[in-house]
């Protein structure tokens, strides 16, 4: 059975995604709905499981990561290295936020949240390019992101 959501979820669903603190009596006012009407609202789009969780956004630099890399590893044909063993590795690594196993040039991308550049190639150094089966790397700094709340 697939859930299908009217406007007014939709809109409930804009607010979370922008503030996912925000409460039932809040999110009620802003739509014209009573609280315990965007609640049960709420807790249908969850048992749905439309709302997946939610989730705290970290200011990375206020905590002084303020490089953030994109890298790109093509795992070398020798060897032949399992999948399982790259990625058990690579998720042990703390500074690897994004594990991405995706098709085309390469076969992983990562996210590497960093101090600085010096930090960042200490990390590519003694520890991503140890990984088993590491063949070809390619390194992408982030200068900017703008994030979008998706397609609701």
């Amino acid at each position: 059975m697939s859930f299908h959501p009217d406007a007014t979820d939709l809109a409930i669903l804009r607010l979370l995604a922008e503030d996912a603190t925000r409460g039932a009596a809040e999110i009620g006012r802003i739509l014209g709905l009573t609280q315990p009407a965007a609640w049960r609202r709420i807790r249908r789009l969850t048992e749905a499981g439309v709302v997946a969780g939610r989730r705290v956004v970290v200011d990375k630099p206020a905590l002084g990561f303020g490089v953030t890399v994109f890298l790109g590893i093509r795992l070398a044909a020798k060897g032949r290295v399992s999948l399982e063993d790259f990625e058990r590795a690579v998720t042990a690594i703390p500074e690897v936020q994004v594990v991405q196993h995706v098709l085309g040039q390469f076969d992983y991308r990562l996210r590497i949240h960093a101090r600085d550049i010096a930090d960042f190639e200490r990390i590519l150094r003694r520890r991503i390019m140890t990984l088993p089966g590491v063949g070809q790397v390619e390194a992408n700094v982030m200068l900017s992101e703008e994030r979008r709340l998706g397609p609701l």
